[in-house]
């Protein structure tokens, strides 16, 4: 009887240690470099950083509840102990001594395989010098990345999940080609990714078809004019025209675990903040983490979005990961980050990967029902456990009104409603802003109509990051929300936008627009895709921010230049005739269309706008004005104080630039 209780004593606690095992998701961290950065420079109160890369092995129980949401993880390869294995490259910037850090994980999702918070947050960062004013590091955070995508192209430094794939399975994949000049064959992958892989090249059913409009009819391209000249490529010997929109349709086989980048995400998250078997990388690091932030721009944003409408915000253990999110310029969209055969890359423009799986309902925070569909969901309503909530931040500019259908982020389905955000979510408009933060001397306009937006939002990033960690570690409140409101007539359709007759310029024939989108009845709840292109419904209603006389925009976060501007600010730009498609958007560009420098050269052109000398009494009382703005954000928490003078010297440069003008 005693030998029996004792094997059964002993069964159990090999189990539990099983099942401890199991629950250890980062099983190792195989450390490639560590090296102090800039010889030990010591970086404001937070003193000397290191560097560490390192490859993160991890393994993930499919049994297991939390990992349910994880698509066909049942139909992984797993080892001898039931477990699905994979691997992840991680990049670490740390205080080398972590008691003088600031006790903040700040984790950018890596963005195609890249790096770019650092530029983000530190002001002149660039291949000259590596951390600019060293903004992140001489407020102590922890900087980590990690590669959460499988199929970022092969360039050296990318960050990448390396996951397995599933034997024998094969399914429809399609990809999207809008060539910028007239070529023969192009990658079946989008911006140079990994692509999928043709299962049979000699497929006869197999489809090509173009168009020359988003929403526009589709012609096939007969079979015997086309081929896949290997499992990559497609080629057409006729070429394929600028302008137009080329789809592909072909079976794939042995598809990726996709979802497994959220699962590494989750799981290296709670590694920091928690620990787990492996312990060297950190040392006592560990104890002086208390809290996470989750940042991503654009994709990235959208990968946070949908980490947190799968419930990927509690770890196998049911333990919060992310303390903080902040989705930056990811619009209303969601992503192809855990369905069969995703295309994680693929987003959703009006010219650029049209009509995949990005823009689909929900886009608020709240539950809404469609009537169209019946449905009623919201971007949190998965959760579940309250305690699971992060704090949030959604960040997005005027280009992710007009090429990302950021309205819908705050707007009720039939787009007559304001929907606030929730008590512990902020939504911030960054008014006269293309995708990414402009620069200063303006660009010049290649495959554009018009020169590049030149205003920098990062400033606003600055003081926003500050406020996110303020809230976290300490309580304090961020500023409040701020962005075009239905019911103060800042949010409107396009047909009411009041925006001037400029010569020379003109608005695009339409914004992004969101559809209701069926891919088949298996994509909702298997993440299997059978219809594709999908069947296309109803549309979203899609608002715009208004416009003053100049045609900037009257509401959300307006920067002192914009406050005090020397031209109008936008957050579209119209495609080159060269590319083809010239009265449709650009993909992501903005555009900064100067004043007149004098009335009597605005009068020349017809010019609407007041020019600069009718504006402002010369330099002094521009500088005055902009100094009077800096101070007035710095007030309500949209700016810091320490920047003023940086955003000073930025408008003295765009003044002497004015001035200079014929």
């Amino acid at each position: 009887m005693i030998t029996i209780v004792g094997m059964i004593l002993r069964l159990v606690f090999l189990l539990c240690l099983v099942a401890f095992n199991n629950w250890a998701a980062v099983v190792r961290l195989n450390v490639g470099e560590r090296q102090d950065v800039e010889s030990r420079r010591e970086f404001g109160s937070a003193g000397p950083y290191e560097r560490i890369t390192a490859k993160a092995l991890f393994t993930v129980d499919p049994k297991l509840p939390a990992n349910q949401n994880i698509r066909d993880i049942a139909l992984a390869p797993t080892n001898e102990d039931g477990l699905v294995e994979f691997s992840a490259d991680v990049y670490v910037l740390k205080p080398s001594n972590p008691a003088k850090g600031n006790g903040t994980v700040l984790y950018e999702v890596s963005n195609r395989g890249g790096r770019g918070a650092v530029n983000m947050f530190d002001q002149g960062a660039g291949a000259s010098n590596e951390f600019g004013d060293a903004f992140l590091l001489e407020r102590g955070y922890t900087l980590v990345w990690m590669g959460w995508q499988f199929d970022v192209p092969t360039r050296p430094g990318l960050l990448r999940l390396t996951t397995p794939t599933i034997k024998g399975i094969t399914g429809t994949v399609r990809s999207e080609f809008v060539p910028q000049k007239k070529v023969t064959s192009f990658l079946l992958s989008d911006r140079e990714h990994i692509p999928y892989e043709v299962a049979d090249v000699a497929d006869k059913s197999a489809q090509l078809t173009v168009r020359d409009k988003p929403e526009g009819k589709r012609r096939t391209i007969p079979r015997s004019s086309w081929k896949f000249s290997d499992p990559s490529h497609v080629e057409m010997s006729n070429g394929f025209e600028p302008g137009k929109l080329y789809d592909v349709v072909y079976i794939a086989k042995d598809p990726a675990v996709v979802g497994l980048g959220m699962a590494a995400t989750r799981d290296l998250i709670s590694f920091f903040k928690y620990g787990g078997n492996e312990t060297s990388l950190l040392g006592d690091q560990r104890q002086h983490i208390k809290q996470a932030i989750g940042f991503g721009t654009s994709q990235s944003g959208r990968f946070l979005r949908t980490f947190l409408y799968y419930n990927f915000n509690g770890d196998e253990k049911g333990r919060k990961v992310f303390d903080g999110v902040w989705a930056h310029v990811g619009g209303g969209g969601r992503g192809s980050f855990n369905h069969r055969f995703a295309q994680a890359s693929r987003d959703g423009h009006r010219m650029l990967n049209t009509f995949y799986p990005t823009d689909m309902f929900p886009f608020t925070e709240q539950d809404q029902t469609d009537p169209e569909t019946g449905l009623t969901d919201g971007l949190l309503s998965h959760i579940g456990k309250p305690e699971l909530r992060p704090k949030i931040f959604y960040t997005n500019g005027s280009y992710e009104y007009w090429g990302r259908v950021a309205s819908l982020i705050h707007t009720s389905i039939d787009g007559k409603k304001d929907v606030d955000p929730g008590a512990d979510s902020r939504i911030y408009f960054l008014a006269g802003t293309q995708h990414g933060p402009g620069s200063f001397p303006p660009g010049r306009a290649t495959v554009t109509q018009k020169g590049p937006n030149v205003n920098d939002y990062r400033f606003h990033m600055r003081a926003l990051l500050v406020g996110m960690t303020d809230w976290l570690k300490e309580g304090k409140q961020p500023p409040a929300s701020s962005f075009p409101r239905i019911d103060k007539d800042q949010l409107v359709a396009a047909g009411a936008l009041q925006f001037p007759k400029i010569p020379g310029v003109k608005l695009p024939d339409s914004p992004l627009v969101a559809y209701r989108a069926e891919f088949g009845p298996d994509f909702a709840t298997k993440g299997i895709v059978t219809v594709d292109p999908p069947q296309v419904g109803k549309a979203f209603p899609t608002l715009l921010p208004q416009v003053d006389r100049d045609g900037n925009e009257t509401s959300g976060l307006r920067s002192p230049e914009l406050q005090v501007p020397l031209g109008t600010y936008t957050g579209w730009n119209l495609r080159s005739a060269e590319i083809g498609a010239p009265s449709e958007l650009y993909d992501m560009v903005g555009s900064w269309i100067p004043f007149a420098k004098t009335k009597a050269s605005r009068q020349r052109s017809a010019d609407p706008r007041l020019s600069v000398e009718e504006r402002y009494q010369g330099r002094e009382d521009y500088m005055k004005k902009i100094h009077v703005a800096a101070t007035d954000l710095v007030k309500k928490g949209y700016l810091l104080e320490t920047d003023i003078s940086k955003i000073v010297s930025r408008a003295e440069a765009q003044w002497s630039w004015i001035d200079r003008m014929e």
